[in-house]
């Protein structure tokens, strides 16, 4: 007999298979339910009674008869065994469900990028599930701060990465108006004489790094407006402010209606890629699965999609 610190230790399971005797009114037909060997419950009831040192039920080759310790067993177990299986099925239901709180950290423009049809469609198909962004062009602490998903661009160390989505590129852009009033550049010389928008920090002079097809060439480029904002900067450009180098996701919409055109086609920046990083590759949660395979499928549409536009 187990011993445990309030007396003896029943074993649940022989608990369960007592209910299922009683329920089946036979051990040949519990054991059928139970899916274990006649005489292997047998063994186990019998385990149980002396556990409890009282007999359950009378046995006989025709009949089986619980004594009166045993039916009042039955009555005060039962439902206790029902109670504890069925939870124990909505636990394990539950866990194949994507469900809880996720908090994805992403750069500050991400949501120009994500757009928020997609998340209207993704909480539809997951109505459990909760979404927290974290906004920043700053990288988030993972473990400190809480995170679950992370969209990170850049040069990363491949065991970091969990899911790559795609390999950034960007271009040269500028609106309708701003040609039509300063002239179509026709070499990478002609930007010099331009007005460009830059990223707000970097080193002066500012020198953009292309590639063409003959190779890499760096061209200084000056301008009167700049921002630490990528989002900013495609506003700025749009409303015929200069020449602008960005992300060619990120342009998408607006090379499409036309807001915005290719400047010098056959340059661009190749980027680096855009991945998702998770804290621990172990144990992923449902949600957190969920929401990296509708987001890469998503985004990696859109890049089809940019390929098709670009060329």
């Amino acid at each position: 007999m187990t011993e445990g610190w309030m007396g003896p230790m029943l074993d649940l399971n022989e608990v369960r298979m007592f209910v299922q005797v009683v329920r089946a009114r036979s051990f040949a037909a519990a054991a059928r339910r139970l899916n274990v060997p006649p005489n292997t419950l047998s063994r186990r009831i019998r385990q149980l009674e002396a556990t409890l040192e009282t007999r359950l039920m009378q046995r006989s080759t025709r009949k089986l008869t619980l004594t009166a310790a045993g039916q009042a067993f039955f009555e005060r177990c039962a439902a206790a065994v029902d109670g504890v299986l069925a939870a124990g099925k909505e636990l394990l239901d539950g866990s194949q469900k994507p469900s809880g709180s996720l908090r994805i950290a992403a750069p500050a423009d991400f949501l120009d990028l994500f757009h928020t049809d997609w998340l209207v469609e993704f909480l539809a198909l997951y109505p459990l599930v909760r979404l927290e962004f974290v906004l920043s062009d700053t990288r988030a602490d993972l473990i400190n701060e809480g995170i679950d998903v992370a969209f990170r661009g850049g040069t990363l160390d491949a065991q970091q990465v969990f899911r790559r989505i795609s390999s950034q590129s960007s271009n040269l852009v500028a609106s309708p108006g701003y040609v039509a009033a300063r002239g179509m550049p026709r070499k990478l010389a002609d930007l010099a004489t331009h007005d460009c928008l830059t990223i707000t920090g970097a080193q002066k002079p500012v020198k953009w790094t292309l590639q063409g097809p003959d190779g890499d060439h760096e061209i200084t480029v000056s301008g009167r407006l700049s921002s630490n904002s990528a989002r900013s900067l495609t506003r700025f450009c749009v409303a015929g402010l200069g020449i602008a180098l960005l992300p060619s996701l990120l342009i998408l919409r607006e090379l499409q209606t036309g807001q915005l055109v290719r400047v010098l086609p056959d340059h661009r920046r190749d980027g680096a890629d855009f991945n998702i990083v998770l804290p621990s590759h172990d144990q992923i949660p449902t949600a957190v699965l969920a929401f990296v395979d509708f987001a890469t499928d998503r985004l990696q549409r859109l890049e089809a999609a940019d390929d098709a536009v670009l060329g």
